[in-house]
């Protein structure tokens, strides 16, 4: 059974002035989520900004996120490192919490080989064998790149390997990965942009950035072209275009973290060495934002 069909939000760390995880903030983000039909929680991801928290501060959000959930939707927890032994840990303890799956992005920085990579994940997923693990690629952000054969060898070769989430932008690789997985990857959309082309091959969701500001209408987009209306799942991906874009004209989470504040969510500020928006793009933000029918504060 799939971890999760439609939309799960990458949803932000938010902190207070001083740079502290706000947990009574983030409990009160996580109730308007499932209020709006988000369909999981995929907590300490990139959007979380999980590379400027500690380690503990990193488990202690996961729990809380798990708690405060309780089993309502399912929890994916990024517990990723470019350290296999660090990710082995995260991975362990987050799911001694009850997280419902695991979402492990590729090794940052130090990088891998096709073969380092699958000695990379295999050692994380055999340290927790009853925890389902999606894969996260985004060589972008990472300079590693899985290519479709080392994703089709462990999804076949690690039974709690079970799925992607293909940020690579790359719809010729996607393609190409799903038809030599023949079923046994569950896929889910990294880019906000690329949603419907992803379930056009195969997908099941998107783990999305767009769906902190726009839950229902993420969500709405990507069930609506799973019952097949494809046309109207069609308009809300164009619809969102404009507000996509102005999302990731700044580096992730920068945007998304300003939209959220002028909504008046009062996420807080990003870590360093994440900063405020440049005064240009924040207006054009603005204009997105308003554009798409959000009410700033």
């Amino acid at each position: 059974m799939a971890i999760f069909k439609g939309a799960g939000v990458a949803i932000v760390t938010p902190m207070h002035e001083d740079g502290k995880v706000n947990y009574e903030k983030l409990e009160e983000l996580l109730e308007y989520q499932i209020a709006n039909s988000t369909d999981a929680i995929i907590i300490c991801g990139t959007t979380g900004e999980s590379s400027t928290l500690t380690h503990g501060e990193h488990l202690q959000t996961i729990k809380f996120a798990i708690d405060k959930v309780a089993g309502r939707v399912p929890v994916i927890a990024g517990t990723g490192s470019n350290c296999t032994e660090t990710a082995v840990m995260m991975s362990q303890e987050a799911a001694s919490y009850g997280a419902d799956a695991l979402l492990i992005v590729t090794p940052y920085y130090n990088k891998a080989s096709q073969k380092g990579l699958i000695r990379h994940y295999t050692e994380i997923a055999n340290s927790v064998p009853d925890t389902p693990i999606i894969m996260y690629n985004v060589p972008s952000r990472t300079g590693c790149n899985i290519q479709p054969a080392t994703a089709v060898t462990l999804a076949k070769n690690v039974k709690n390997i079970v799925g992607i989430k293909a940020a690579s932008g790359d719809l010729s690789q996607i393609a190409k990965m799903m038809s030599m997985a023949d079923g046994c990857l569950e896929l889910y959309s990294g880019n906000d942009d690329q949603v419907l082309p992803i379930l056009s091959l195969g997908g099941l969701g998107v783990i999305s950035v767009l769906s902190n500001v726009a839950p229902k209408n993420t969500h709405d987009m990507v069930m609506k072209f799973l019952e097949g209306d494809l046309a109207g799942a069609a308009k809300l991906q164009l619809e969102a275009i404009p507000l996509i874009n102005a999302l990731f004209c700044e580096v992730n989470p920068i945007p998304v973290k300003t939209a959220l504040n002028l909504m008046g969510w009062n996420v807080g500020p990003t870590r360093m060495p994440l900063c405020e928006m440049e005064p240009e793009n924040k207006e054009r933000l603005k204009k997105a934002l308003a554009d798409y029918g959000i009410k700033l504060a």
